[in-house]
């Protein structure tokens, strides 16, 4: 038995600014901030989502900014690099407008697909690669239109500690299909039209270590509560020992780890962004959970101002 994931939902990772990081993600790649709201267990720190317009399941990139953090090191037990899918012919667009940045990139040819590769501010590793499937961005920000905007993940490149036991998982559990090996790396696909397309290094690397420039976790689609609920009992059955249901407001969550060290998150594709506010005013106001709304004032003093705006380049 075993259950059929669309592909990736979310990922999360840590930076240490979060002006820099909304500059970044909206200026440059012109995502949507489609949420501000705090972390849960530490209410002092953002959560920044970034997606599409409607911020959906396979489009949304998660940060927890925190200016104290140290550095992280990129390795094993971790996801290596965040792949986005552009639309065909767009290419020359990004690497026109890194350049325009002063982002320093590199090509790569992986499965026949041609890469972009760059990092962010922090040293996230991120690519960019033309995909025909997943529908056209229709949300345009600063000098980047819907004929070239990022579409949603393309995918990832997972870094394992035992890439078989990660594959095992990805296959029989989460239901992705062998797409083959190339170049030391194996190849799943999930069913849905974004963020469907893992890839796992098979090459070694060094440990990494949690901290700023770092992704924390990978969340995978579940389309419904019952969906959810039926993963968690087959990890169980499978030997993992998963969370119990967290209630994350946007999404139903539950965590667990794998054995290549990865931690892993199956997330629901509802309620979803509007739960808490309209699609017009996505991330624009901070939204709390309704336990810590008597502390809303306490909250908006100790976390920084942050703003979306357009940068000098594209003025």
């Amino acid at each position: 038995m075993r259950k059929q994931t669309a592909g990736i939902h979310h990922i999360t990772a840590m930076v240490n600014d979060a002006q820099r990081t909304i500059d970044f993600y909206t200026g440059v790649l012109g995502l949507r901030l489609v949420k501000k709201t705090i972390n849960f267990d530490r209410p002092e720190v953002y959560p920044l989502y970034f997606g599409n317009k409607n911020g959906d399941p396979g489009t949304v990139i998660t940060f927890f900014p925190w200016p104290k953090q140290l550095k992280g090191r990129i390795g094993t037990g971790q996801v290596g690099v965040t792949s986005y899918a552009i639309p065909n012919g767009s290419i020359s667009f990004w690497k026109n407008r890194l350049a325009r940045f002063n982002i320093e990139y590199q090509t790569s040819i992986r499965f026949r697909e041609q890469y972009v590769q760059f990092e962010d501010p922090d040293g996230l590793r991120i690519e960019l690669v033309e995909r025909t499937a997943g529908v056209l961005s229709d949300w345009e920000f600063g000098g980047i239109t819907s004929d070239v905007a990022i579409k949603g993940f393309a995918g990832a490149i997972l870094n394992s500690v035992q890439p078989n036991e990660t594959a095992d998982v990805l296959e029989n559990i989460l239901g992705l299909e062998p797409a083959g090996q190339d170049e030391g790396y194996l190849r799943f696909i999930a069913s849905g039209n974004l963020g469907q397309t893992i890839d796992i290094k098979l090459t070694a690397s060094v440990r990494g270590l949690m901290g700023a420039g770092t992704v924390h976790h990978i969340a995978w689609r579940a389309k419904d509560d019952q969906e959810h609920q039926a993963c968690r009992v087959l990890l169980i059955e499978k030997g993992f020992h998963p969370t119990e249901m967290k209630d994350r407001n946007y999404f139903h969550a539950i965590y667990f780890r794998e054995k290549g060290g990865i931690l892993f998150e199956i997330a629901t594709d509802q309620p979803g962004f509007t739960a808490d506010e309209e699609l017009e005013h996505l991330g624009e106001q901070l939204k709390l959970p309704s336990w810590l709304e008597e502390k809303r004032t306490e909250l908006e003093d100790q976390l920084p101002d942050v703003e979306v705006r357009i940068l000098e380049e594209d003025k």
